[in-house]
């Protein structure tokens, strides 16, 4: 699955790479015989001290992603993330939610990669609501996404989430023709979807229902207790004499 996500981020120099969920280092293994620089994070300090044992050659530290990716905007070049994102999916409180560990996840890596980056993230979705879910937190952070399913419909299925960063020599959006190895891939474009919104007159007034609804999905997004909506949410109230 390593090999997998390395080819189809295609890297064609030694670059400092990010593996997210690192484990003890089986896929930094893999990026050091690569040539590649690598920094693991990893939510079990358990992983990590075998890892250690193992003298992996890649720094190492011990974070949880749902909480976001605590490095310098534009740290690496690429990233990478085998078996892991599906977990961030199990809110760990009743005061978290699992749309707002996806965004801090993706919000925080996409500030982490250089302009032009991009990332792999292999996950075993539950459904295919999860899956939508996941690929969705992505473009919502600003990523060009698309979906690559390997032995799709069997056992052995592997899902590989494909996410570039605009800049460089990377048109944000549609990322069919950009990556190879994506062909026939399900493919979000936000940009295109906005568009198409603004062509049908569906353009959000401020203040509006629809502009509070999204408000409001976006502050759930990040974890915050947010009041129910009604038939009454973005009504207006009559002047009172």
């Amino acid at each position: 699955m390593t090999e997998r996500a390395l080819d189809l981020l295609d890297l064609k120099y030694p670059s400092l790479v990010l593996d997210i969920g690192c484990g003890s280092g089986l896929s930094g293994q893999l990026l050091t015989e690569d040539e590649h620089t690598w920094i693991g994070m990893d939510i079990s300090s358990s992983m990590l001290g075998v890892a250690l044992e193992n003298d992996v050659e890649g720094d190492l530290f011990l974070a949880d992603a749902g909480q976001g990716v605590p490095f310098r905007p534009g740290t690496f070049d690429a990233a990478i993330s085998i078996s892991a994102v599906q977990w961030l999916c199990n809110a760990e409180s009743s005061d978290e939610t699992a749309q707002g560990r996806l965004s801090r996840f993706f919000n925080g890596l996409y500030a982490s990669l250089r302009r032009g980056g991009r990332a792999v993230c292999q996950f075993y979705p539950k459904n295919d609501e999860q899956k939508r879910m996941i690929s969705q937190a992505a473009i919502r952070a600003g990523f060009g996404a698309g979906l690559l399913e390997d032995n799709g419909g069997t056992k052995s299925a592997k899902t590989y989430l494909v996410l570039t960063v605009g800049g460089g020599d990377l048109d944000q959006g549609d990322i069919t023709g950009v990556v190879s190895g994506l062909d026939n891939v399900d493919v979000e474009d936000n940009r295109r979807r906005a568009r198409d919104q603004v062509k049908r007159g569906h353009v959000e007034k401020k203040g509006g229902k629809a502009w509070i609804l999204r408000k409001k999905q976006q502050m759930e997004d990040k974890g915050k207790v947010v009041k129910s909506s009604s038939k009454y949410t973005g009504r207006k109230r009559k002047d009172r004499w």
